[in-house]
């Protein structure tokens, strides 16, 4: 397990992340990361869906606008405030995934996308409420930083741009990055029985750079980049495809899990 320290505190980012951006649009590309793997665990329309860490909402609007019963909880008061102010009869709440207010076997599904690795306390208790409120035979899928080349290189690129704007040090906890063992270890101790483990591209490294954006990315709108995927030039795509080829446990940037409560 490696640590990403940051100038500001993993709350603190998050505010300021989620205070700068308006609300998400519903998620349109059904081909990437994360709605790719949402619709990859969500098999039954009637299954009630619990998304912990909605963030600006993406992922909530999509289900909510097609008519599934789904609960949106995050951290942040902010976003909360602003997924009500966009769409009031959303089911959004302040939550805390290491002591959810949830009954026992609450939810058919649970979609926990960038969540886990935010904790740099209890992981383990939030991953056995996420069991605890799951009913049998539902299913989680769950995304986590991976601990490999890509993310590596992404901190560093981030750190020398954070020290030159802040002058400050990079001391306070951000967030975990896990090989693929340990995220599937958390999961297995909680009493999940694994289905898949998936190694993702969400945001490739390449697209830090305008070059390798597409023409309709180079100036980076992350709402948009958010609905419809992080987006590549051609040359971008040819490159982060051959390392996603030949070296995906080096170059994903997330590990994406689906596991199962047993029955």
């Amino acid at each position: 397990m490696r640590i990403t320290c940051r100038h500001a505190d993993n709350k603190e980012y998050w505010t300021k992340r989620w205070t700068d951006i308006p609300a998400d649009y519903p998620m349109e590309n059904r081909d990437v990361y994360p709605l790719k793997y949402a619709e990859l665990t969500v098999e039954e329309r009637n299954g009630k869906i619990l998304e912990a860490g909605c963030g600006a909402g993406r992922i909530l609007r999509y289900y909510k606008d097609r008519g599934y019963d789904v609960v949106g909880i995050d951290f942040i008061s902010e976003a909360i405030e602003k997924l009500k102010d966009i769409d009031p009869k959303l089911k959004v709440e302040v939550g805390d995934i290491t002591n959810l207010k949830f009954a026992d076997r609450s939810f058919r599904y649970i979609l926990a996308f960038g969540l886990y690795h935010n904790l740099e306390d209890n992981l383990d208790r939030a991953v056995d409420e996420t069991y605890r409120v799951l009913e049998e035979g539902g299913r989680v899928c769950a995304s986590f930083r991976a601990d490999n080349i890509q993310t590596w290189l992404t901190d560093y690129l981030t750190e020398i741009r954070v020290r030159r704007k802040t002058k400050t040090p990079t001391t306070k906890f951000h967030k975990r990055n896990l090989k693929r063992h340990e995220f599937v270890g958390l999961f297995e101790r909680a009493g999940f029985r694994i289905e898949s483990v998936y190694t993702v591209e969400n945001m490739p490294i390449l697209y830090k750079f305008a070059f390798f954006r597409s023409k309709d990315h180079k100036t980076f709108n992350e709402n948009r980049a958010r609905k419809e995927g992080y987006r590549l030039s051609p040359l971008g795509r040819r490159i982060q495809g051959f390392l996603m080829r030949h070296f995906p446990e080096r170059f994903c940037n997330i590990f994406v899990l689906i596991a199962e409560k047993p029955r």
